[in-house]
């Protein structure tokens, strides 16, 4: 079996150095319903010492933790924003990741939007594709 190639080509020292460098991470789709992969997600990311902002316009809170309606309404650095949307939404959160100075944009499974991604490489931010940013810290550091 050939094993597929994520579109980003980056290496497990790549991630890692993400996962180590980075620990602002703006969580867009949050949700407070235990049963989505974005509330495991974020649960589990808060549980290992990053600091997780919820953004989803239509929720106050998730995990105790104030809801932003867009990465540009949370206040300071953003250094990840990690994508739980449809791919059909998500150029709009990287041009604001692009706008808020973030360093990385993550999209999730099921999220990848070839334009977007491409928007994201462009402005010169690191783009990771096709991988779940939960499963890889799990992966490189142990859960």
């Amino acid at each position: 079996m050939v094993k597929k190639m994520p579109l980003d080509r980056l290496t497990d020292d790549d991630i890692q150095e993400i996962l180590t460098r980075y620990k602002r991470i703006a969580l867009v789709g949050a949700s407070p319903k235990p049963e989505r992969a974005s509330h495991d997600v974020m649960k589990y990311l808060l549980d290992h010492g990053y600091d997780v902002i919820p953004v989803n316009p239509r929720y106050e809170e998730v995990l105790g933790r104030k809801c932003y309606p867009s990465v540009l309404d949370i206040p300071g650095e953003v250094e990840i924003v990690d994508l739980f949307i449809r791919p059909e939404f998500t150029m709009e959160y990287v041009e604001q990741a692009i706008k808020k100075g973030a360093k990385v944009v993550w999209f999730q499974f099921n999220t990848y939007n070839r334009e977007a991604f491409k928007k994201a490489k462009e402005a010169g931010l690191t783009a990771v594709a096709h991988r779940c940013i939960k499963q890889e810290h799990e992966r490189l550091f142990g859960s």
